[in-house]
């Protein structure tokens, strides 16, 4: 690792003496400065906002997900903003749960409980496509929401700015920034399940455009035996803040050790799955865990030009990131009780419960540089707007996926939930498959305004992603041996996105754009079957595409962002296992799609009532081809013809509020997802849901807020996430109180 961070170190190196070299051509040095003639106007710096976008509204216009600072108008795909007022409102503290309130969204329930996110049907962190400020996060570990400032939806192909990966869309954490102001925010909750959660958002003004800020978060909840241990903090020092020249310095910490609500049993009636057991009722051992760390440290250079007639940037950012997860828990199944095997009829308090030991380790490294540029000029007589940049990710990450120990053959009963059952843990040390994988990406995107009213985006990346899979020898309980191999794999993937829009004015725009994206054989860190003899995993990219017709609008004095779209997703050359060569080799033999409306509001429609709505319709979605049998019985994966797992037809959330006094605020919101089915397991739908939260706010003081929060107002019981043989149940209701002060 050694001697490619220190390959990675020069090359950021060198982007900083670039920087710095464009800096001496676009700011004069302080002695030209003082030399100056009489009549020469001073440099104009621009300054920090004193307070981040979107921290009191519901309602943003700008971003970075598409790469440089743009207007959300001037992005051709849809684009949906959690902003801080959201996970404030409605008290989101985990990712998930900020997901959860963003249509077109759903979970597979992982085989080893790792955060399988699926957007418009299609995988999201599976395929790594989860960044925190623009740079990829590592895929399957535990997030919370402490230090975002908001989280930002693209949804549908984008390869083109991200590299491989994204064909449902990409997710990107806004980390908070220091900014120019002296203020502290703290806030205690205190909840149902014993839950107790701290955290402080503390920004310190160090000089006259330089700040710190640190923020952190301790959380405790017991859960009826689900238990969460974490904490976190978040150190950011940033100077130079709005001059030609910023840089930031920053670290973040998240380190866990909770006890998971692994999954529940079903029971199929109907082809419909049956939720019985209580949402809050933990099955599993006290032994269980699911602990690990998160660790990245990152800095950013930032060189503002000042000869573009506009906003101009070079953007350089290296971060290097730690990441450990150890989950060993228990897969929770009906056993036979006096004899008999359980159905629906005679489930009862005496029903036997068997608890299976299910276990992954993992531990990663990945080392990323990343420069962008954006700007804007006139060439040929034609304004341009040009988006380009280049990055280097390095990847090492470790796995082993079965590493669950012997049965332990302690069983409780349906009536005694959290028995308070444990087991030592004797499963030795790992042995680990290895991933590393390296790759490098650069891309050019031009937007040209044909006219005041007309413009046309075309961009084109490429990359080139190198990689290598090593498994360890093993030897099963019965003696049988399994050798090791390795594999490799080169891909060089083109990416292009094509859009055009129509400006009539300031408040409307009107867009249609084409965009790809491709998944390599290695998005999961480990390389299907492929010829051991070639050393080659045999296997090409996945390729899709993303068609989107939309507008969006700025009403009611701007005070009102409404956004609609029609698109169509579909992946053309689907990854297959050979029928014939199941053991060796797949084929790029399938083809699927999925079609819809998309819909987002967010703003005031009165100085006292906001409202955030998100939906998506996917009323067509179908896998095209396949070469998979039909099963005999109609159970198993999915086959050609069917509507693809985990794609409800409808999915959206509500969130509203209302200012009653000065005083005194409520808020009220829906979350739904219609009937959807799980992947390998076509006979089986899971039920829609509706669920309904509130929330009550009162100042008590300047400054000091009392919150308060319940979700899942009607105690809804359904399946959440989803798997082919059990589900995760939704939250149960809870209640949480916070006390709020900024000073």
């Amino acid at each position: 690792m050694t001697h490619k961070l220190t390959s990675l170190g020069a090359l950021a190196a060198g982007f900083g003496i670039a920087g710095a070299a464009l800096a001496q051509t676009t700011a004069p040095a302080p002695a030209a400065a003082a030399s100056a003639p009489e009549n020469t106007l001073p440099v104009v710096r621009a300054r920090a906002q004193a307070e981040p976008a979107g921290k009191d509204s519901l309602q943003v216009t700008t971003t970075r997900i598409g790469k440089g600072t743009q207007d959300l108008r001037d992005i051709p795909q849809s684009v949906t903003v959690v902003t801080e007022r959201m996970l404030d409102d409605r008290n989101l503290d985990e990712f998930r749960d900020v997901l959860r309130n963003i249509s077109g969204v759903s979970f597979l329930a992982g085989e080893t409980g790792e955060e399988d996110i699926r957007l418009r049907g299609f995988s999201l962190a599976q395929a790594g496509d989860i960044y925190v400020d623009g740079l990829r996060d590592v895929a399957m570990i535990e997030r919370d929401a402490f230090n975002n400032d908001r989280i930002e939806v693209l949804k549908g192909s984008a390869s083109m700015l991200f590299g491989r990966g994204s064909t449902g869309g990409v997710v990107n954490q806004v980390n908070k920034q220091p900014f120019g102001l002296t203020q502290h925010v703290v806030s205690l909750s205190l909840g149902t399940g014993n839950d107790k959660r701290a955290t402080g958002d503390f920004n310190f003004r160090t000089g006259e455009n330089a700040a710190l800020r640190v923020n952190a978060m301790v959380q405790r909840a017991d859960n009826d035996g689900a238990e969460v241990s974490k904490q976190g903090i978040a150190p950011t020092f940033r100077w130079g803040i709005g001059t030609s020249d910023e840089f930031s310095v920053g670290l973040y910490h998240l380190d866990y050790d909770n006890v998971p609500n692994y999954n529940h049993p079903w029971f199929v009636v109907d082809g419909q799955l049956k939720t019985t057991l209580p949402a809050k009722n933990y099955y599993g051992l006290a032994s269980d865990h699911l602990k690990g760390s998160a660790t990245h440290g990152t800095l950013t250079h930032v060189h503002r030009f000042g000869d573009f007639g506009g906003r101009a940037e070079l953007r350089t950012t290296l971060r290097h990131g730690r990441y450990e997860r150890d989950l060993w828990a228990s897969v929770i199944r009906f056993g036979t009780t006096d004899g008999a095997p359980t159905t629906i009829d005679n489930l009862g308090p005496q029903t036997i419960v068997t608890r299976t030991p299910k276990g992954r380790i993992s531990e990663s490294d990945i080392t990323q540089l990343q420069s962008d540029f954006s700007g804007r000029f006139t060439w040929g007589g034609l304004r341009h707007e040009i988006i380009t940049g280049i990055d280097v990710v390095d990847e090492d990450a470790k796995r082993n996926n079965n590493f669950a120990g012997a049965a332990s053959g302690l069983n409780t009963t349906v009536g005694t939930p959290n028995d308070g059952a444990s087991r030592d843990d004797t499963r030795g040390t790992p042995l680990f498959n290895t991933f590393d994988a390296r790759s490098i990406g650069l891309y050019l995107q031009d937007t040209v305004a044909l006219t005041d009213t007309f413009k046309l985006l075309g961009g084109l990346r490429y990359d080139r992603f190198s990689a290598s899979y090593t498994t360890q020898t093993t030897t099963s309980g019965a003696g049988v041996v399994t050798p090791g191999y390795s594999f490799e794999r080169d891909d060089s993937l083109w990416s292009p996105r094509l859009g055009v829009l129509f400006q009539p004015d300031e408040r409307s725009s009107y867009y249609a754009s084409v965009g790809t994206s491709y998944n390599v054989a290695g998005d999961t860190y480990q390389f299907s079957p492929g010829s051991p003899s070639l050393r080659v995993a045999n296997t090409p990219a996945e390729k899709s595409r993303n068609i989107e017709l939309g507008g969006k609008w700025e009403l009611l004095a701007n005070r009102l962002s409404l956004t609609a779209a029609l698109f169509r997703t579909e992946k053309y050359n689907e990854r297959n296992t050979d029928p014939d060569t199941a053991a060796t080799q797949e084929l790029l033999s399938g083809k699927r799609h999925a079609s819809g409306i998309e819909l987002n509001v967010a703003g005031r429609l009165s100085a006292a009532w906001e409202a955030w709505v998100n939906y998506t319709w996917i009323p067509e979605a179908r896998i095209d081809s396949s070469n998979v049998a039909l099963n005999a019985t109609g159970t198993g994966a999915q086959v050609q013809g069917d509507r693809p797992g985990l794609t409800p037809r409808h999915s959206g959330s509500v969130w509203t509020t209302y200012q009653l006094t000065p005083a005194w605020r409520v808020g009220a919101g829906l979350n739904m997802r219609s009937a959807q089915n799980p992947e390998g397991a076509r006979h089986v739908t899971a039920e829609r849901f509706t669920t309904a939260d509130l929330m009550v706010e009162t100042r008590l003081a300047e400054g000091t807020t009392l919150q308060l929060n319940v979700k899942n107002l009607t105690d809804e019981l359904y399946a959440d996430m989803l798997y082919r043989g059990f589900y995760t149940p939704g939250e149960a209701r809870s209640a949480q109180l916070t006390l709020k002060t900024t000073f």
